[in-house]
């Protein structure tokens, strides 16, 4: 396979997407302590009431990232990258100031709407990384990207819970300047990375839309089990935005400082594990082999969260659950290697819009499960069910990627993939 762009300027615009990912990370993390914090306050401070709202928010998240993500991942195979990151890094800081503005719960409905939409713009920067990485360095290079993320989750939540403690809307208010410095940094340096000979010749509506996106998955070997791996794991993970602060909130008595800075603990483990690690343990396991460890640590972190009497033992779970950041950039290396050029945007779109169906329901799985539980505790006595049922969900995945090898017949691998990948 040809390279689309020499190694130093590879090298370069990899360095631009990482920061572009970093700057978006910190807007988005500043908002996390505070938001459920600022629905439970508007929802006259009853926790159940707060978790349907959250449900309700995640929810139509969620559908427009479904109904987005397949949109824009085609968008930029037609017309490249940079338009489409540029358009949805700004619409994110539009949103925030529309937020920080917000004076129901029905105004944070519609900005969740809003930050949906332009939240899909992941599959755009994914399919960036696929064009600028050789087939190789991909697992590596999506893990720096998530090293983005953990190193975005270290300084966003913990300055989002001091500022919220402050005034809850002043997070709203320095995610919006974050997010249109991030668009103008764009703007001026980011260079486009599918050249116009490689482009898609038409935009085809057949195929930007959930379904057609998703039937990409079933149309090249091996990414059906992947696409399930895929789907089982980011459900798994939506608990984490569903119900964290909440969760911790009720049953360890945390505030918006406190859950902060264990959002940072667990960015900086997440650093450590991304950034120094997953390129050793995929060169020695191979991809495959990193989402198996990935996804059993997943568990194992699921069980110590749901079940811990206290917060110390909770907070050690983090340790555990760090190296569930094994998983997505194992899961994209495997996935981008069975796709032509033309198609990675095509294929970070279904990648979004699987995330988009599982933030439709994951909000409503663990919300409303934490509501239950929550009314129930006198006979339940389980406010970590919601944890438990993610828990069995990553098992589920475990239990698929186990057994992918198995049931792939050597002769439909593609010409040049390792089948242990």
């Amino acid at each position: 396979m040809s390279e689309p762009i020499a190694h130093p300027a590879r090298k370069a615009a990899l360095g631009f997407i990482f920061v572009t990912a970093l700057m978006d990370v910190l807007s988005l993390g500043l908002m996390i302590p505070v938001l459920p914090s600022l629905v439970k306050e508007m929802a006259g401070g009853q926790t159940d009431m707060a978790a349907q709202w959250t449900a309700a928010f995640g929810m139509v998240w969620g559908t427009m990232q479904f109904f987005c993500s397949p949109i824009l991942g085609m968008m930029s195979d037609r017309f490249g990258r940079r338009p489409v990151i540029l358009i949805s890094i700004f619409g994110l800081g539009i949103d925030y100031i529309f937020m920080a503005l917000a004076p129901t719960l029905w105004w944070l409905f519609v900005g969740r709407i809003i930050h949906g939409a332009t939240a899909a713009s992941f599959s755009a920067a994914g399919a960036y990384i696929a064009d600028v990485t050789p087939e190789k360095g991909r697992a590596k290079a999506f893990g720096l990207i998530g090293a983005a993320w953990s190193v975005g989750f270290i300084a966003g939540p913990a300055l989002g819970g001091l500022l919220g403690k402050i005034d809850l809307h002043l997070p709203f208010w320095v995610a919006a300047a974050m997010a249109l410095l991030n668009w103008l940094y764009g703007l001026l340096v980011l260079p486009e990375s599918l050249p116009p000979e490689k482009r898609i010749a038409r935009f085809d509506w057949k195929k930007a839309n959930p379904v057609g996106s998703l039937k990409l998955l079933g149309s090249h070997p091996d990414l059906p089990r992947l696409g399930v791996v895929s789907f089982l794991m980011q459900l798994a993970h939506n608990a984490y935005p569903s119900v964290f602060v909440l969760y911790t909130g009720y049953r360890y008595g945390w505030d918006t400082a406190q859950i902060g800075l264990l959002m940072m603990l667990s960015g900086i483990l997440g650093v450590i594990v991304q950034a120094l690690l997953i390129g050793p343990i995929v060169d020695r396991l191979k991809e495959r082999g990193a989402v198996i460890v990935g996804l059993v640590c997943f568990v194992v972190s699921f069980a110590v969260f749901a079940f811990a009497p206290n917060g110390w033992i909770f907070a050690s779970g983090l340790a555990v659950s760090a190296f569930s950041a094994l998983i997505q950039p194992g899961l994209m290396g495997m996935m981008t290697k069975r796709v032509g050029p033309s198609e990675q945007g095509q294929l970070q779109g279904a990648n979004s819009a699987i995330m988009g169906l599982t933030a439709i329901i994951g909000p409503a799985l663990y919300g409303l499960s934490l509501a239950f539980a929550v009314r129930h505790e006198q006979t339940l006595h389980l406010p970590g069910l919601p944890l438990v049922i993610a828990g069995l969900l990553a098992l589920g995945g475990l239990m698929v990627i186990l057994n992918t090898r198995r049931a792939r017949p050597a002769a439909v691998a593609e010409p040049g993939l390792d089948p242990a990948r």
